[in-house]
């Protein structure tokens, strides 16, 4: 819009070549717009952002002893109307110059404040120097529209004179001492974790050397015991089939000797028996021809031979009685052995009488023979 003029937020227009309120010289518009009247009005700008200064100074304290001092002042135009009127009637066509002239106010300051201290009180208590060059210079600053935000001291050095060294020497000494103590008792601490750790590792040496040594051991033992271990296991098992191997063949030869028994002693001894009793039964049949012979009575004869029978018969089931004969049957098989003696006393009954009879026949035809001859 044609006249109408605005300022940037950190400036300040002021316009003339109208009455202004009160008795300030120009209208000053802050924050906003305002409309200048082209010809009749004119518009200007004044800077409210922050600016620096740097000061480098020379200066003598109270013991006569120069210091150079380095700071720096950061300030800006007032934001007040007053501010910004005084300031733009001193610096508005020459705003650069506000630096210059606030390095100069302040270096006027700090000459005036470190005349008044010791370089000892300076070096200690900067601070507090800053402080009293801000208050000194807060009023100044404030007549021609500019405030301080900060003053900071940078350095300070007595331009190699070494005063500000000799100074720091008992304190550095003392420092250095402390810290050779320091270093002494770190260096002492340190020898002593490193004894610590080195009888540490000794110790921990030695028991692993007796582990090691026990393992070893063990390891040793437990070798020599599998060694041993196959071998007596091995003879075991053989001692254990040897001996099952001999029980085998004392069981077999048990068998054998009972199959044996069996297959050839008991035949052997029934067959002597059966001879036996047929040996006693051709005694007693001699011995009844003979009697019989001698008596030439047949009824004689058979009776005896009749009286006979149950001794044949007592007599063989004697000599069977010494045999080793085994009943299958039970009870049927006793029975078929009881008959069995029975036939065979009847057997040789019958045997008996037919050679008496025999024998008598012949007796009595030799008789007949021999009659006439008596």
């Amino acid at each position: 819009m044609l006249g109408y003029r605005v300022p940037a937020p950190d400036e300040a227009m002021l316009i003339s070549g109208a009455k202004a309120k009160g008795d300030a010289p120009f209208r000053v518009v802050t924050g906003h717009g305002a409309f200048v009247l082209p010809f009749f009005r004119k518009a200007r700008f004044l800077t409210l952002a922050m600016c620096e200064s740097e000061v480098a100074e020379k200066c003598v304290t109270q013991q006569g002893i120069t210091l150079n001092v380095r700071a720096v002042i950061a300030f800006k135009v007032g934001n007040d109307t007053e501010s910004i009127i005084s300031a733009a009637q001193r610096f508005l066509s020459e705003q650069d110059q506000m630096s210059v002239l606030t390095g100069r106010i302040f270096a006027g300051h700090l000459r005036s404040i470190i005349g008044s201290m010791t370089v000892e009180q300076i070096i200690r208590e900067r601070q507090k120097l800053a402080t009293e060059v801000l208050d000194g210079s807060k009023e100044e600053m404030a007549r021609i529209g500019l405030a301080v935000d900060a003053l900071q001291i940078q350095s300070i050095d007595d331009d190699g004179l070494g005063y500000i060294n000799a100074m720091s020497a008992p304190h550095n000494a003392a420092i250095q001492q402390m810290a050779q103590i320091a270093q002494a008792q770190a260096n002492q601490k340190a020898a002593e974790a490193e004894q610590e750790s080195q009888r540490q590792q000794a110790e921990f040496a030695r028991q692993t050397a007796v582990v090691k040594a026990q393992y070893k051991a063990e390891v040793d033992k437990a070798q020599a015991e599998a060694a041993q271990a196959g071998p007596l296991a091995e003879a075991e098992a053989q001692r254990e089939v040897l001996a099952m191997r001999t029980e085998l063949a004392q069981r077999a030869a048990e068998l054998r000797q009972q199959e044996l028994v069996a297959e050839v002693v008991k035949p052997a001894e029934a067959e002597a028996e059966r001879v036996r009793i047929l040996a006693v039964a051709d005694a007693e049949r001699m011995k009844i021809l003979a009697e019989a012979a001698a008596s030439h009575n047949r009824v004689a004869l058979d009776k005896a031979l009749i009286d006979q029978l149950p001794d044949i018969v007592e007599r063989a089931a004697a000599g069977l009685a010494g045999a080793n004969l085994t009943v299958l049957n039970g009870a049927d098989g006793l029975s078929q052995v009881a008959s069995g003696l029975v036939s065979q006393g009847k057997a040789i009954f019958d045997a008996l009488r037919g050679e008496i009879v025999e024998y008598d026949d012949n007796a009595t035809v030799t008789e007949t023979t021999d009659a006439p001859s008596h």
